[in-house]
């Protein structure tokens, strides 16, 4: 399971996220035995790329300053050979955020972009109804338009939702399974991009990899919210429950 590797091999992941989830994101990491980093200093960004084990670039409170910092820090994982992950948040709500991740897609080569429905529709240039950061809904083959992201920017790409949908453009997986409380609290999605980092940094086929940590992060939900009777306890579930499953005793 790459939740139990992860605490076995213990990866550096330096997280260039927003101040929403930050806390939550490093909390959630270090459940799994992940060493979270989050620097996003223009001046410091490339040391600690170079000294990390993977790089996540998260866009939900995204500035000019952060943009640049990103694409240094981008720039330099891909001198390095480092895996970098592209969480594009309501890329779709403003102009400013389309170029931003524009402009990383076309200066950065990521390993894997990881997306609700509605990002992965304003990527691509396919007509959808959203607000801010929520996936909404519109008239698409989440499938096909995820392949051909695959294809044209040369990553994984991960749709997640109700079910997930992962695929490099040839390969895919369906998964199923969760619980709907993971879209009412913060935070979850961009968690589960920084796992999806971590897990980057181990051996093995790397979409395999992701497909079982998709399916495992399903089953978390399931275990906090049976765990949670209340949706504020919520979150503390799924640190537990992360936990639990990364010394393989998840249920």
């Amino acid at each position: 399971m790459p939740i139990k590797q992860i605490r076995q091999k213990k990866p550096l992941v330096h997280c260039m996220t927003n101040y929403v989830v930050a806390n939550f994101t490093a909390n959630g990491l270090l459940a799994i035995g992940a060493s979270p980093v989050m620097a996003d200093e223009i001046s410091e960004v490339e040391e600690m790329v170079a000294i990390s084990s993977a790089l996540l670039i998260n866009i939900g409170t995204i500035n000019t300053r952060t943009k640049e910092a990103m694409l240094l820090a981008g720039k330099k994982a891909n001198e390095l050979g480092t895996p970098v992950v592209l969480d594009p948040v309501g890329v779709g709500a403003t102009s400013f955020r389309k170029q931003a991740v524009r402009d990383l897609l076309e200066q950065v080569r990521f390993n894997l972009i990881r997306c609700n429905a509605g990002e992965l529709a304003a990527i691509a240039g396919v007509s959808w109804q959203s607000k801010g950061v929520d996936s909404g809904e519109g008239d698409m083959d989440i499938a096909d338009v995820a392949k051909q992201v695959a294809k044209d920017w040369n990553c994984i790409v991960a749709v997640t939702g109700a079910s997930d949908y992962i695929t490099d453009g040839n390969k895919e997986f369906w998964i199923t399974g969760g619980h709907e409380r993971m879209t009412a609290v913060t935070g979850t999605g961009c968690l589960l991009s920084a796992i999806c980092t971590a897990a980057l940094s181990l051996d093995g086929e790397v979409l395999l990899n992701l497909r079982n940590l998709l399916q495992a992060y399903k089953q978390i939900s399931e275990q906090a919210s049976s765990q949670a009777q209340l949706l504020g306890s919520f979150q503390t579930e799924v640190l537990n429950a992360l936990h639990l499953f990364s010394k393989g005793e998840g249920k």
